[in-house]
């Protein structure tokens, strides 16, 4: 594993650590390029901000400290900036407009939420039903025409167990989408090492025959898994099980 884009600080309310103790473990582990992708600021209708994230009056301390630690290790480990962040359509502009200004030099799309004013819960949490996994799989394809996401973390996050065949048609619509418009998918070992229901193994399945790029996300939220051995071990296994068409790094333009 050469390169990781999904590490997040402690900026967004759930994770902990510094920014230097992530990039040294990453080091250590031989990752050559690491990204930063905090969750995005959102301000949304009549001033509303989303939790669990960087918060605008921090985005600047965000963005100085890894720039001064990117200096620091210059010669180390290759260093990026960025944010994760969902895509919802009618926001989306506004979103995106605030994280450029900022200086985001790559978004990776997460898709936590259907609805942003959290009408409809965690996509991790709880039981969706059809229509849900529908929207789900709407957005995230709606999400890569736009063009502006680096890949699409956890795409298999949304927690579903209803009918296989429609879970997988939305897989196969989910995959396709990917490989026709170049937007790789990942690989979340963070779902591995938490053992959580991600990555989804007939996702997966799909996801190798039809041949779409995906990538390792170790979606790092404390030091220690900025670099994660074991994890990778088994996200291996499951790459070779499937045959899965995969990437270790994605130019950032």
């Amino acid at each position: 594993m050469i390169a990781n884009y999904h590490t997040h600080t402690f900026r967004c309310g759930h994770a902990s650590g510094t920014e230097e103790e992530y990039i040294k473990r990453a080091i250590e582990g031989g990752i050559k390029i690491m990204g930063f992708a905090d969750h995005a600021p959102a301000v949304l209708y009549d001033g509303y901000k989303l939790g669990w994230r960087v918060q605008v009056e921090e985005a600047k301390d965000y963005f100085d400290t890894i720039k001064a630690l990117r200096e620091k290790y210059k010669n180390q480990i290759e260093i990026h900036i960025g944010f994760e962040m969902e895509y919802y359509p009618e926001y989306f502009d506004k979103m995106y407009k605030l994280v450029k200004e900022m200086g985001a030099e790559y978004l990776i799309l997460g898709q936590h939420f259907i609805d942003e004013v959290g009408g409809i819960p965690h996509s991790a949490l709880g039981e969706h039903n059809e229509e849900h996994l529908v929207k789900y799989t709407d957005l995230v394809i709606e999400g890569m025409k736009t063009g502006k996401f680096l890949y699409i973390a956890h795409p298999d996050m949304l927690k579903y167990s209803g009918d296989m065949d429609l879970y997988r048609s939305e897989t196969r619509r989910i995959c396709q989408a990917s490989k026709e418009l170049d937007v790789p998918l990942e690989i979340n070992l963070l779902g591995i090492h938490s053992k959580r229901h991600y990555p989804n193994e007939e996702f997966l399945k799909i996801a190798g025959e039809v041949g779409c790029k995906m990538i390792y996300g170790l979606d790092a939220h404390e030091a220690i898994r900025a670099y994660d051995e074991e994890s990778l071990k088994k996200a291996e296994e499951l790459v070779n099980k499937y045959g899965i068409n995969l990437i270790d790094s994605i130019e950032i333009n």
